[in-house]
């Protein structure tokens, strides 16, 4: 008899450990699941990183070589005439310092503008804020090319044509749009028992925006300034209209100038490409852990 009720006994547990067939293939679909949406995300980024490797390899090639192999073949010496033949014809030092200037300008006080326009409807509570926020709203959507003639005007009437300052001023004013309109978002769901500790203890507007809703905000405050100034940094449109001058130019103008200039061949285009696209991945790698923790930081919040 304690023989025939301890069988139940011993076979309970390993009963209980082994999983059922129905758990096992649910865990197995899974498994397949995430391998082929992984084999997916990494054909993506093969197809996305093809071009850029396409230009790493005619960079550093002869034209001679790129005429016989073709662009698709691997480089049999390190070749880099053409990238310092397009360094010194456009004096590309000056081109990189000018974007460099104008992007890390138009960064900041992009930033600065549309935390002080956020600050004021999100939790000032200004009288007709929803209007004044789909106001900003419907300049993000109008597009470049119907605000240049009055922009080119004004610039030409108050003497800021063909200056760096001309830029940075358009260029704050379109970014400081679509910072203020998200920005108000996200201040609008600013907690409020915050705001009313700090009245509490006698701050004033001016310290609850420096001690409290800035310090609260910095990591979405740092991606718009990542992002504003990638933005700025690949616009073209904009800077070949308002900079003709050859020492006020900026690295994709200088590009599209000498391109459609004819006056590269198939190498030194894609030297002159890989300078260019360079610092915006240098400066992306720089701050991506910046950009990490604040799109972790909003979706946590």
């Amino acid at each position: 008899m304690a023989t025939l009720q301890s069988m139940p006994t011993a076979a309970g547990p390993a009963a209980e450990e082994s999983p059922a067939p129905g758990r096992r293939r649910d865990r197995h679909h899974r498994g397949a699941v995430r391998w082929i949406v992984l084999a997916l995300l990494v054909a993506g980024a093969a197809v996305m990183l093809f071009p850029f490797a396409v230009i790493v390899l005619n960079a550093f090639k002869s034209p001679g070589e790129y005429s016989t192999s073709g662009p698709l073949s691997l480089p049999t010496e390190l070749y880099t005439t053409g990238m310092v033949d397009f360094w010194n014809r456009v004096n590309f030092g000056q081109k990189l310092w000018n974007s460099f200037f104008i992007a890390g300008s138009v960064a900041v006080l992009g930033v600065l503008i549309s935390l002080f326009n956020a600050y004021a409807l999100g939790i000032g509570r200004v009288k007709g804020r929803l209007s004044i926020v789909v106001l900003f709203l419907m300049a993000n959507m109008l597009p470049q090319e119907t605000l240049i003639y009055p922009l080119y005007y004004i610039s030409k009437e108050i003497g800021l044509y063909d200056t760096q300052l001309a830029v940075i001023i358009i260029f704050t004013v379109i970014q400081s749009a679509f910072g203020t309109y998200l920005l108000a978002s996200v201040f609008g769901t600013f907690p409020k028992e915050v705001l009313e500790a700090a009245a509490l203890d006698g701050a004033s507007k001016w310290q609850t925006l420096w001690r409290v809703v800035f310090p609260i905000s910095r990591p979405t405050l740092s991606v718009l300034l990542i992002f504003f100034f990638i933005w700025t940094w690949n616009e073209f449109f904009i800077p070949l209209i308002f900079l003709i001058s050859n020492d006020n130019q900026t690295v994709p103008v200088a590009l599209g100038v000498l391109e459609g200039d004819r006056l590269m061949d198939a190498t030194t285009t894609s030297a002159a490409a890989l300078l260019g696209v360079v610092p915006a991945i240098v400066f992306f790698l720089i701050f991506q852990r910046t950009l990490a923790r604040g799109i972790t930081a909003g979706a946590v919040k």
